[in-house]
C-alpha cells in the first residue's frame, strides 16, 4: 500500500536515477502509471508521454517498495505515528513511571520582586503565535453567582497587532482594561478570525493540563517529574497551574488522540487533570494580569521534553512492564500451585532443559524419542512423561530424514502411534535465522497451539554472538525464556560438549561448549558421557536380538534447579533408540583394576571416588543394605560391625568390588538394590533381581 505523503515528500525534479526508482517502486507496489505521471508533472523536467513509455519497460522486481521509503527519508520524510498504537499501548501497560509518594515537593517559584507583567505577556504571545494568527482572549468579566464570567471575548485581532501595541504602549492599550480582580483569559491555539470554537482553530499545537483537585505544590512536582513537553507553566493566580503543553497535532482527530493519551498518562502517574480542559479552543489564564491580589505569571518556561514526539520516546524508555514485587505474607497461606511435571522429577511445564553430550551420542535421536514420549504420554529412558503437544524445531536434518527418524523410533520401540496430531515438526534446515529473530516468529506462529514443549535441535544453528562470551550468551539464552514465558511451554534444546570435556570437567554441567552460562541458565541439564562396553555387546545381544551393530553405552547425569539430583541413568544407544540398562551391565562392567571407569585413558577417565559421589543412594547403612568395601574405604572387620550383632554375613564380589552382604544363598542387597545369582557361561554372576 502506497503512502502518498511519502511520495509528496520527494521533489519531482530529483535526480534522474531517483526519478526512475520512484517509478519502479510504484509499479512494484501495484500503482498505475498515471500516479507516477501526475507526480512527475509537478516538476520542471516533465516530458509528456515519457512516464508511460518508461513504465512499460519496468519489471515488477526491479526494486522493492522500500526504495520509495529510502528516497523519501533522504528528503526528510518521517512516517506519521499511528495514534491507535499508543491507545492500545496505554491499555496494555500500567505505565506508572512516577510514584507521587516519592516525588520531591518543591516550592513554586514566586513572582519576581521586580515583576514585569508586560514582558511575560509579550513572551507568551510571541512564542505561541505567528504574527498573522488570530488570537482569542478575554479581559472583560461580569460577576455571577458562580463567580466571574466573560462579558466580552475578542477573536478578530492578530498576534502581530497585539505584540506591536504591547511593545509601544501598555497592556491596557494592547488588550483593553482588564476587569479589576478577574484576571484574563487567552485561547492558546490560533483561530481563523471568524469565531472562537473548536471549528475555528487553525493549528492544533498546544493543549492545557491543569488540576483543581491536587495541591499546587503536587501539581508542580508531578508536571516536572512526568517530563511533559510544557512550553509555559502559568500560575493561575489561584489554586492551579496551567501547563501549556506541546501536542503538535496535524488535525483535530490527532489532537484528540494525543490529548487523551496525555491525560491518561497524567492520571496513571498521580495527577488529576480537569477533563473539561481537553478541547483545542479552551481558555487558559493569561500571564501579566492580576486575579484578585495575585498575579497570573509564568512560573517556568520550556520544561520537560522538547516536543511531543520526544516525550513519547522518553515515556516508552521509562516504562517498567516487569512483574510487580510480592510480599511473602501475601501468598503464605495460599501458595500458587506448582506447574505440572512434564518429566517427573526432572522438568516442569514452562521450564527449560538442556541436553548436552559429545558427538555420536545420538542426542537428536534422544530428543526425537522425547518428543514422541511426550506426545504419546509414555516412558522416556525410564521416566513417564506427561502427555501433551510438542513442536520439534529441526535445524539440522533435511525434511525427509527427519520424518524418517520419527517413524524409525516409533517402529523400533514398538509404539502404537495414537497421537501423531500432537507432534508438529518445523523443518528449518537452510532456512534457520538467529534466535533473536526466531523467537518472535516462533511465538507468533505457534502461541495458539498450546504446546507442552518446544524442542530446538541443535542450538549452534541459531546462536547469536560468541558462544564463549558470557554477556552475549546470557542475552542469547534470554530468548528461550521469552519463548517459555509467552508460549507457556517447556523449552528443550540440544548442545555439544567442548573438546576434551569428559576429562577436563568432572561436573557434568560444565561440559557444554562455550560460556558457563550454559551451566547456569537451564532449569535442568541432562549430560551424556560415554562408557566402555568392551565384552558386553554380545551378552546384550543375547537379550536383545534386534540390537544394532554399533552399540555404545552412556551415562546420563542430571543437574537440576527444581528437584533433587537424580541417580545417573545408564543407557545403551541401540540405534535409533536409547535403551535403559535394566540388566546393569554398564554399571558393573565400568569398574576396572585401576580403580577408574569410562572409555579411554588418562584425563578421559573418571576416578572411582568421583563415580560414587554421583550416586545418591550409595551409603544407606542398615541390616537390609550391603556395604561396598572399595566404595567407603573401610576394612572388612569394620564393615561387619555395620550389621546388627549376631547377623550372619559373607563377602561376595560384584564386578571388581568386594561386598559385605546379608547371608543368602541366592540373593544379596547391593547399593539398595536386590541382586540374584544367574548362570553366566560356565559360572554365574549377580544380576538385578526379577522378584
Amino acid at each position: 500500500m502506497i503512502d502518498y505523503d511519502m511520495l509528496s515528500a520527494i521533489p519531482p525534479d530529483c535526480s534522474y536515477d531517483e526519478w526512475l526508482k520512484v517509478g519502479m517502486a510504484l509499479k512494484r507496489e501495484g500503482a498505475d502509471w498515471t500516479v507516477w505521471d501526475s507526480w512527475s508533472a509537478r516538476g520542471t523536467k516533465y516530458k509528456h508521454g515519457e512516464c508511460e513509455r518508461k513504465w512499460r519497460s519496468f519489471r515488477r522486481d526491479d526494486v522493492t517498495g522500500g526504495t520509495l521509503h529510502y528516497i523519501a527519508a533522504s528528503y526528510g520524510y518521517a512516517p506519521k505515528r499511528d495514534e491507535t498504537v499508543y491507545d492500545i499501548h496505554n491499555l496494555l501497560l500500567d505505565e506508572i513511571i512516577v510514584d507521587p509518594s516519592f516525588v520531591s515537593v518543591e516550592k513554586i517559584p514566586k513572582v519576581p520582586d521586580k515583576y514585569d507583567p508586560k514582558g511575560d505577556m509579550l513572551e507568551y504571545f510571541s512564542t505561541l503565535f505567528r504574527p498573522e494568527d488570530f488570537v482569542g482572549y478575554c479581559v472583560n468579566f461580569r460577576m455571577t453567582d458562580d463567580g466571574w464570567k466573560p462579558a466580552q471575548t475578542i477573536y478578530r485581532r492578530t498576534a502581530g497587532d497585539i505584540i506591536d501595541k504591547l511593545r509601544s504602549g501598555s497592556i491596557e492599550n494592547a488588550l483593553g482594561t482588564p476587569t479589576d480582580g478577574a484576571g484574563a483569559y487567552v485561547r492558546f491555539n490560533p483561530l481563523d478570525g471568524n469565531g472562537e470554537n473548536n471549528a475555528n482553530v487553525t493549528r492544533w499545537k498546544y493543549c492545557l493540563i491543569e488540576s483543581d483537585t491536587d495541591s499546587i505544590e503536587k501539581q508542580y512536582a508531578l508536571i516536572r517529574e512526568m517530563n511533559l513537553p510544557v512550553t509555559f507553566l502559568v500560575h493561575s493566580g489561584s489554586k492551579s497551574l496551567h501547563a501549556i503543553t506541546r501536542v503538535d497535532a496535524e488535525n483535530a482527530q490527532q489532537y484528540k488522540a494525543r490529548v487523551r493519551e496525555l491525560y491518561e498518562f497524567c492520571k496513571k502517574n498521580g495527577l488529576t487533570p480537569d477533563e473539561q480542559d481537553k478541547n483545542e479552543s479552551r481558555f487558559s489564564r493569561l500571564p501579566g494580569v492580576k486575579r484578585g491580589s495575585n498575579w497570573q505569571y509564568i512560573v517556568e518556561r520550556n520544561i520537560g521534553a522538547k516536543s511531543y514526539d520526544d516525550w513519547i520516546e522518553w515515556r516508552e524508555s521509562q516504562v517498567d512492564d516487569l512483574p510487580k514485587d510480592t510480599a511473602l505474607s501475601e501468598v503464605w497461606d495460599n501458595m500458587p500451585p506448582l506447574k505440572d511435571e512434564l518429566i517427573p522429577g526432572i522438568l516442569r511445564v514452562g521450564h527449560k532443559m538442556l541436553v548436552a553430550g559429545p558427538s555420536k551420542a545420538g542426542k537428536s535421536f534422544l530428543l526425537i524419542d522425547l518428543a514422541i514420549s511426550i506426545a504419546e504420554g509414555i516412558d522416556w529412558i525410564g521416566m513417564k512423561c506427561k502427555q501433551g503437544k510438542v513442536c520439534y524445531v529441526n535445524l539440522e536434518l533435511d525434511s525427509a530424514s527427519c520424518f524418517a527418524r520419527f517413524k524409525e523410533i516409533y517402529d523400533k520401540r514398538g509404539i502404537k502411534p495414537e497421537h501423531l496430531d500432537d507432534i508438529t515438526i518445523w523443518n528449518l534446515r537452510g532456512k534457520s535465522v538467529p534466535m533473536d529473530r526466531l523467537a518472535p516468529i516462533l511465538i507468533h506462529r505457534f502461541r495458539q497451539k498450546r504446546y507442552a514443549a518446544v524442542i530446538i535441535d541443535p542450538i549452534y544453528k541459531v546462536i547469536t554472538g560468541d558462544e564463549n562470551n558470557a554477556t552475549e550468551m546470557s542475552k542469547f539464552c534470554s530468548y528461550f525464556d521469552q519463548v517459555a514465558t509467552e508460549m507457556e511451554v517447556s523449552v528443550i534444546y540440544c548442545h555439544h560438549h567442548s573438546k576434551g570435556a569428559t576429562g577436563k570437567y568432572a561436573n557434568a554441567a560444565d561440559r557444554s561448549s562455550g560460556s558457563g552460562v550454559f551451566a547456569r541458565d537451564p532449569d535442568a541439564i541432562l549430560d551424556m558421557r560415554e562408557l566402555k562396553v568392551d565384552g558386553l555387546t554380545d551378552k546384550y545381544r543375547e537379550l536383545h536380538p534386534d540390537a544394532c551393530d554399533t552399540l555404545t553405552g552412556w551415562e546420563i547425569c542430571g543437574t537440576l534447579r527444581e528437584f533433587a539430583p537424580p541417580s545417573p541413568r545408564r543407557v545403551w544407544f541401540d540405534h535409533p533408540i536409547h535403551r535403559v540398562d535394566t540388566e546393569n551391565f554398564l554399571g558393573i562392567a565400568n569398574f576396572n583394576d585401576s580403580g577408574t571407569t569410562g572409555r579411554g585413558t588418562g584425563k578421559e577417565q573418571t576416578e572411582r571416588a568421583d563415580w560414587y559421589s554421583t550416586v545418591d543412594d550409595l551409603i544407606a547403612i542398615s541390616t537390609d543394605t550391603a556395604v561396598s568395601l572399595g566404595a567407603v574405604g573401610i576394612s572388612e572387620s569394620n564393615a561387619k560391625k555395620k550389621f546388627s550383632s549376631g547377623t550372619d554375613y559373607e563377602v561376595a564380589k560384584i564386578g571388581d568390588d568386594k561386598v559385605v552382604h546379608k547371608r543368602s544363598e541366592d540373593e544379596i542387597v547391593y547399593l539398595g538394590k536386590k541382586y540374584e545369582r544367574r548362570p553366566w557361561g560356565n559360572s554365574s554372576m549377580w544380576v538385578p533381581s526379577s522378584k
